[in-house]
């Protein structure tokens, strides 16, 4: 092949791949869009099947154009020198995009999935700093200033207003009041003075279930103050439901365990730059997957992690907590992620299959996961090296999951994980905590497990090994091996026993389906002293009875989409009014 020839290819190539990211953004944008017509008509089940569509155009996209490029390159596909030329040209061509990071992240995706090399090779994938993305026009900042004004009701009506929601505008309505009196009232209390000098809000809306939120901080002259306004949309119309005024209620609204938000920006680096001062305790690669973008969010996480990498000397280790049945679980001491690989067989009990375990994964992904459900990071061909695994933890992985993970030289190759944030298992937090945060993770318990019922999810397997506490001390689930859709599920009254022998028989004396849950059997799972018992039980009784899981079918049947509030009943202004 001549140098012409092999240059017009490596441009062509550029070109498709140029192309497909352009087709898939608008298209993403434009689904995005559709956020505030969904809000503002209450169309709820619309606004979550949107949701499922934006999380598979990604997929959809790349493998058209994995087509595209396979066919253009013929037996060419996997030349090492022609893709560098490729890559060079793909370069010229985002150059001047702002968002130029995703679209690199975007050409990686199509790129390893031709060449399948077992690894990212820098000449022919962009390993993070080849291209950094221009500063936007000043008129183009992702933020708005309101200075200002004779009363922080008026501010806030003005924020309001610039929204431009169809129909009636919220600012007419009391709850500007009350927002500008909680604002008034949390200043008054940080002392020194402190009053409104200006507040920069995102000009963009983050959309979300049934909720939209205004996004910005407080400047108050010496100090910033994280401030979000909860909008929902109700009979009254359009208002202002909480108002959030700290960092950890903000990072909460934000958190890994919750399904992205709907937000339009022409510019996501730059958002995602004004969220980190807002919450700089939040990573950039789980800002850069609440908005939609959790390919580039698992680019940017793959990126830190080789970093940290480079930079720490700890080992790879078991993470702490029971042995899992299904998944190898361990972590870097000084990485605040756990990485899971599928074992090759599984312990007894357990009867799945590898390709159900992944099939939950990817169930979980598309769920609304209520702020209950641990975000996951689906990675392909990782190499470490051998030295940074303890020898008690390569030897497991060696024993149990040989045909996911090899050793090759002083390289340990893993074919497939999952990586998700690191958390205290909530039967170890049980016992290294105090009394009062023990009881109140107990009370959260149960109340994640309501949760997830509400947005028709049943975890399966209620052992406390299988939640976890964040550092904000809320409980969320990451077992997914038996994890299922509520209304799959038979919920059954336990059978009374005919005879002395059916009682005291160690297995049933009936017919149970894979489907059957007998509510009443949940209390022995629960693995809690009895005075911490005492408190799940006086709370969620309920969950002990056929009748609460049978009529939270009935909603999720009948279509109902049922409120839950990523924020503390306390914090709702209807709440403080009453």
């Amino acid at each position: 092949m001549t140098a012409d020839t092999n240059n017009e290819l490596a441009v062509r190539t550029a070109e498709i791949i140029g192309e497909a990211f352009a087709a898939y953004h608008t298209e993403f944008k434009n689904i995005t869009r559709s956020a505030k017509e969904h809000f503002e008509r209450c169309e709820w089940h619309q606004m979550h099947e949107n949701s499922e569509r934006r999380l598979d155009l990604y997929k959809n996209v790349v493998g058209r154009a994995v087509v595209s490029v396979n066919s253009a390159l013929g037996e060419q596909a996997k030349n090492g020198k022609l893709w560098a030329r490729v890559k060079e040209q793909y370069s010229c061509l985002i150059l001047d995009r702002h968002d130029l990071d995703i679209a690199q992240s975007f050409y990686n995706s199509v790129s390893m999935r031709i060449i399948d090399s077992g690894g990212i090779d820098p000449s022919i994938e962009y390993v993070g700093g080849d291209l950094i993305p221009s500063p936007p026009p000043v008129d183009a900042l992702v933020y708005n200033i309101y200075r200002r004004q004779e009363s922080t009701t008026a501010l806030i009506r003005d924020i309001l207003l610039d929204c431009r929601f169809a129909g009636d505008n919220p600012d007419v309505g009391p709850s500007a009041a009350l927002a500008a009196e909680a604002i008034d009232s949390h200043l008054g209390k940080m002392g020194g003075g402190q009053q409104i000098e200006s507040v920069e809000m995102a000009n963009s809306v983050f959309y979300r279930g049934k909720g939209a939120y205004l996004v910005g901080r407080i400047c108050t002259g010496s100090d910033y103050v994280p401030l979000v306004l909860a909008l929902v949309n109700s009979e009254s119309g359009i208002e202002i439901d909480a108002v959030l005024l700290t960092e950890d209620e903000v990072s909460i609204i934000f958190s890994f365990a919750r399904s992205y938000f709907h937000v339009e920006t022409d510019n996501p680096q730059a958002l995602v730059h004004f969220l980190k001062m807002i919450m700089p305790l939040k990573p950039v690669s789980e800002l850069f997957t609440s908005l939609g973008y959790n390919k580039h969010g698992k680019t940017e996480l793959y990126r830190d992690l080789m970093r940290h990498m480079e930079r720490s000397t700890d080992k790879f280790e078991i993470a702490r907590g029971a042995r899992g049945m299904v998944m190898v679980v361990f972590t870097l001491p000084s990485y605040d992620v756990v990485f899971k690989i599928i074992k090759d067989t599984f312990d007894y009990p357990k009867t799945a299959t590898r390709k159900d375990v992944m099939n939950h994964y990817t169930l979980v992904f598309k769920l609304d996961r209520c702020g209950r459900l641990v975000d996951a990071q689906e990675f392909v061909h990782l190499r470490f090296a051998k030295e940074r695994f303890s020898p008690d933890l390569l030897a497991e992985l060696l024993s149990v999951a040989a045909n996911t993970v090899e050793v090759q030289g002083d390289e340990v190759l893993i074919k497939h994980l999952y990586t998700e944030r690191r958390l205290t298992p909530l039967d170890i937090y049980l016992k290294e905590v105090g009394e009062k945060e023990a009881v109140e993770a107990v009370v959260d318990y149960g109340r994640t497990i309501k949760e997830l019922a509400s947005t028709n999810i049943f975890p399966g397997d209620i052992l406390l090994k299988n939640f976890g506490v964040t550092r904000h001390g809320r409980v969320v689930f990451y077992d997914y091996d038996e994890l299922c859709l509520l209304t799959d599920c038979r919920f059954r009254e336990m059978p009374e026993a005919t005879n002395d022998d059916d009682e005291i028989s160690g297995e049933a004396w009936f017919y149970v389906d894979d489907r059957d849950v007998f509510p009443e059997e949940l209390r022995t799972f629960l693995g809690l002293p009895p005075h911490l018992r005492e408190v799940f039980t006086k709370l969620n009784g309920d969950l002990f009875e056929v009748g609460f899981w049978a009529q939270l079918q009935a909603r999720h049947e009948a279509g109902e989409a049922i409120d839950i509030f990523p924020y503390r009943e306390s914090r709702r202004l209807s709440h403080n009014a009453a």
